[in-house]
């Protein structure tokens, strides 16, 4: 049987993987999702023999159905190579009765690295695929990690050019000199005097400006994305999930079928929606906590039905999860309302006008794999001291708030499942408030005295990422108005 992609709003709207991966966004606004969740044909003891390239190749071509077996393999060996700081790709490690799945030893050493360092490869084949003539422009919008991988991944790929907007003020110090000392003739990043929906709904606007797609083709460019909202960000996601299982398995910390927990730090909702993809491919997965920071609007929908996102919009320390509109759990919205395309869109239409949803008593009955909660700033400063206290290990402010709710999710329900928590960023990405935790007096230092400081005491190398920006060159110096985000793109790419 034959995957295809669907919109999410439209039932009409089907293309292959490499035109969802080229497109980014449906023309519609949806987004694309696949014809079906197909299972995966590996067994757990296959899987746990083989290496991150072969399980990433087993998981993505059940996906990427219109791909070679040779070009689906050649992003892959392209994508997971000298570029990640260990072999394993996505090492796991025990501390505090939790396994901590760490997703940042790529280059930029945050999650987003897992996805981006092969879309660059995925979507150049797609072109190729489908003879595209036109230059892509990879356009995104980052509360912080993304933005970054992104740029490292498409920086001088031929045939491409990026634009990262992001929230200046609303992403840490060590995320924003990542960003504008990036290197690369068709790189362009530019920080926007709002916050990061703010920066997503401008993006999705662009995308949906139809008077521009006529300009930009004219001009031989094309829009894609970079953002989760491309499928070929989401489906490389599925695979770590996969990996850890078959990790976990193979270093005998479970039986064959021994179901698992995972818990992840949420904001726009894509990664914890790759574990529910595994899950629903056969893995063994039970709960999916869904953890949040202070703005909660994803433990309230989970709580209540009801997304709202009608509230104060809160900076935090954990600011890559500082949203209030959670793009991905559109995905999630299509596939409990029964695929329903014209339900999906009516909903979406409503978080676009009013603000906010009420899904369905039986949509709410499908939500029982998730459990959701939050964590407060207290809260999450207090248990990276704890951790580090009683482990010597150093977890950055994202995973943090995901093992505070995951604290409260054993204290709820008294289930001790064996758990992964996704740990998706470095320290070294958050160093002011993770050292702040662990001891006020590291509150006056510079940003790279706490480099210094962290590497130290935490007993761990610095990353190349860091060492790299410590002397670097600004790049990019660009602000602008929300209103003014269209205009920006048409002068990067000599538009009238």
């Amino acid at each position: 049987m034959d995957l295809f992609y669907r919109s999410t709003r439209n039932a009409n709207e089907t293309v292959t993987a490499s035109q969802a991966i080229l497109k980014g966004l449906a023309d519609d606004g949806g987004l694309f999702v696949p014809s079906f969740i197909p299972k995966l044909n590996v067994s757990v003891e296959e899987l746990s023999k083989m290496s991150y390239k072969e399980v990433a190749y087993a998981v993505m071509k059940e996906f990427l159905t219109d791909f070679t077996e040779d070009e689906l393999k050649a992003c892959i060996n392209s994508a997971y190579d000298s570029k990640f700081d260990t072999e394993e790709i996505a090492p796991l490690v025990k501390a505090e009765g939790a396994y901590y799945l760490e997703l940042f030893h790529g280059a930029t050493i945050a999650f987003k690295d897992m996805a981006l360092s092969i879309l660059p490869y995925l979507m150049t084949t797609s072109a190729k695929k489908n003879d595209v003539k036109n230059e892509i422009v990879i356009l995104t919008a980052t509360s912080g990690d993304t933005g970054k991988a992104a740029l490292a991944g498409f920086a001088d790929v031929k045939g491409t050019k990026i634009v990262v907007f992001y929230p200046k003020g609303g992403v840490s110090p060590i995320q924003e000199k990542q960003m504008v000392t990036q290197k690369g003739d068709n790189t362009f990043v530019v920080g926007i005097k709002g916050n990061f929906d703010q920066a997503q709904s401008g993006v999705k606007s662009i995308f949906g400006d139809k008077e521009l797609a006529k300009e930009m083709d004219e001009a031989g460019y094309q829009f894609s994305s970079a953002n989760s909202i491309n499928i070929g960000r989401l489906v490389p996601q599925i695979v770590y999930y996969v990996y850890a299982y078959a990790k976990l398995f193979a270093n005998g910390e479970i039986s064959k079928d021994e179901k698992i927990n995972v818990v992840v730090p949420t904001g726009n909702f894509g990664n914890i929606l790759a574990a529910y993809y595994a899950k629903n491919m056969g893995m063994p997965i039970d709960r999916l906590i869904c953890a949040s920071n202070d703005n909660k609007v994803l433990y309230d929908f989970f709580t209540t039905g009801t997304y709202d996102k009608n509230r104060e919009f809160v900076l935090t320390m954990s600011p890559s999860m500082d949203i209030l509109i959670s793009s991905n759990l559109e995905r999630l919205i299509y596939k409990i309302g029964g695929e329903d395309a014209d339900k999906s869109a009516e909903l979406m239409k409503k978080l676009n006008t009013e603000g906010k949803y009420d899904i369905t008593d039986d949509m709410k009955k499908q939500l029982s794999d998730f459990y959701g909660n939050y964590g407060t700033e207290a809260e999450t400063s207090e248990i990276i001291n704890k951790i580090y206290k009683d482990t010597g290990y150093i977890i950055d402010t994202h995973t943090a708030v995901a093992a505070v709710v995951y604290e409260k999710y054993k204290k709820d329900t008294n289930d001790n499942t064996k758990s992964v928590i996704a740990s998706t960023a470095s320290p070294f990405k958050f160093t002011r408030n993770v050292m702040k935790s662990i001891d006020g007096k590291y509150e006056n230092l510079e940003d790279f005295e706490l480099v210094d400081e962290l590497s130290r005491i935490g007993n761990v190398k610095i990353p190349n990422a860091i060492e790299e920006i410590r002397n670097a060159q600004i790049r990019h110096n660009t602000v602008c108005e929300v209103e003014d985000m269209t205009k920006t793109v048409k002068d990067f790419l000599g538009l009238k």
